[in-house]
């Protein structure tokens, strides 16, 4: 009877897992992009590569099954293996199907068709151990997968006791125990399980007398058991992939793109489209003295990478995927966007607050975190696709008011009129409009606070610099800035090689970027200070 598969799994919450990135980051900050004034020309126009390979130069490739399979299997670990580096509260645990989904369904009624079989078997005159046999026999292979390399004479005790053709020829012999044979794998569990598991161990020691049942819940516990194997195995990897991480990750997205050489077609489109959109912002500017005078202004490879970097904060999930560098913290990226999104929603709503208001509330700290908690609440979860955002503003601009009218009267100022309550809410409820100059302001400068961080080569001291007019947000802006800096800083120190060779074929050159990047000092300039 198989075991339910386990699958990862994560107790931590979206601040927890910022913080794991941080620390498990913080090694990389002076492996960081600077300064455009760092980077010189010529270390990107530079092409000393020893295997370069461009796709457009190649003809295309078929990729056989095989080989698409060896990617998948690259990509899984390269998934698995940053998961386990920046979250240290990744576990796995025991797949738990919906209560409602088909899936479980099927799978209950196929386990329970197996113990009905089994149940029927043993209850023959004589009994029937066909199934029980095989039963034994896959529980014997589990408890060895259990053992450690030198466990030698463990290994040695269970071949002998749980001997298959011994228990055979018991068998056909009607001369098998089988209550024995659960008893002792009880005891061996219990040699090898977890101190978590004492107690489990404990009830099957205990258990019912129906066999059928008891076997039942021996595969529960081992399940559990395995569970925990696996975990453990996790946390003794984590400091050797701490360690080595960047380096791995590097390798195994280089083995994808070898066999997949349009594996970067997602990141090289982000870096052209922020190159493209720099370009154009800066296109009327002219330099007016030196030699390139007339000319107009190239940015710089660092700030066309800084800006994509930007992009990442307004990524659009629903219609496309995050860049390939990306792909292993697209989760995280998301968590991130989304608070910042409601936290960018709150500062908005407490500007219209203020200026609508004016004197009467200035200088109420109180008032201001009461208004900012409740506006939290009522945002809360605005990210999901079944959150009514205009619904929601009118509820606020309700709440707010009754909280004005209530502060307004304990100071004895005038009471709210209905004209300026109304004007209030039509202003709050305006900020789903893209356009709204509010909601534009604040957007702008959050960029600005993001942008500032990325471009610091010490990005801890501006962490708690945000711009004006983003006072009330600024605890969550940091905590979100810390993250989102430790996963750019991680992010280019992992990929910056790759990173290096897009924009100097981008900026510097005619022909595409290569499947292979150059190791040459393009990279150096990019992943090192």
């Amino acid at each position: 009877m198989p075991l339910n598969d386990e699958r990862p799994n994560s107790t931590s919450s979206g601040e927890d897992q910022g913080s794991d990135v941080e620390s498990s980051s913080e090694r990389c900050d002076s492996m960081t992009l600077n300064s455009d004034l760092e980077c010189s020309r010529d270390s990107f126009t530079s092409d000393s590569s020893s295997k370069h390979c461009s796709p457009s130069s190649s003809p295309p490739k078929t990729l056989t099954l095989d080989e698409v399979m060896e990617s998948a299997r690259d990509l899984f670990n390269l998934s698995l293996s940053h998961e386990i580096v920046m979250n240290r509260n990744f576990h796995l645990e025991p797949n738990s199907l919906p209560q409602d989904s088909l899936l479980k369904a099927v799978r209950d009624n196929l386990h329970k068709a197996f113990w009905d079989i089994l149940e029927a078997e043993l209850n023959d005159d004589p009994p029937e151990y066909g199934q029980a046999i095989r039963l034994v026999e896959e529980i014997r292979e589990i408890l060895l997968s259990f053992l450690n390399p030198g466990a030698n004479r463990m290994r040695t005790q269970i071949m002998e006791v749980l001997d298959m053709d011994l228990i055979r020829q018991q068998a056909d012999n009607d001369a098998l125990d089988i209550q024995g044979l659960a008893s002792y794998i009880i005891t061996t569990m219990g040699k090898m399980c977890a101190p978590v598991r004492d107690e489990e161990i404990k009830k099957l020691r205990e258990g019912t007398d129906n066999i059928v049942t008891l076997f039942k819940e021996i595969f529960r516990v081992l399940s559990l058991m395995r569970a925990d194997m696996v975990n453990c195995t996790i946390e003794n990897l984590r400091p050797v992939l701490q360690r080595q991480s960047v380096e791995y990750e590097r390798a195994k997205f280089q083995s994808i793109l070898d066999k997949t050489p349009s594996a970067l077609d997602r990141t090289t489109s982000w870096i052209k489209s922020a190159l493209e959109e720099l370009q154009s912002s800066i296109a009327p500017t002219k330099q007016t003295n030196g030699p390139g005078k007339g000319q107009p202004v190239v940015p710089g490879p660092f700030q066309v990478l800084n800006a994509a970097f930007i992009r990442i904060l307004t990524w659009d999930y629903s219609k496309s995927p995050p860049p390939e560098t990306w792909m292993t913290d697209e989760i995280r990226l998301q968590e991130i966007q989304w608070q910042l999104q409601q936290c960018q929603a709150v500062n908005e709503v407490l500007l219209i607050v203020y200026s609508t208001i004016g004197g009467p509330i200035q200088g109420l700290p109180s008032l201001s975190d009461r208004l900012k908690r409740m506006i939290s609440v009522l945002l809360d979860g605005m990210h999901r696709s079944d959150f009514n955002l205009e619904e929601s503003l009118e509820g606020i601009s309700a709440q707010i008011c009754c909280e004005l009218k209530k502060s307004l009267t304990e100071r004895s100022y005038p009471a709210l009129t209905p004209a300026l309550q109304g004007t209030l809410t039509g202003q709050i409820c305006n900020i789903t409009q893209k356009d709204n100059p509010i909601r534009t302001l604040v957007e702008d400068r959050v960029q600005q606070y993001f942008m500032a961080l990325i471009s610091d080569p010490k990005p801890q001291s501006k962490i708690e610099q945000v711009p004006a007019g983003l006072t009330a947000i600024k605890p969550e802006l940091a905590i979100i800035g810390a993250k989102f800096i430790s996963l750019v800083n991680y992010n280019k120190t992992v990929y910056g090689p790759f990173y290096a060779d897009i924009l100097r074929k981008l900026m510097f050159s005619n022909s595409q970027p290569a499947a292979n990047p150059p190791q040459n000092t393009a990279q150096d300039s990019v992943t090192h200070n």
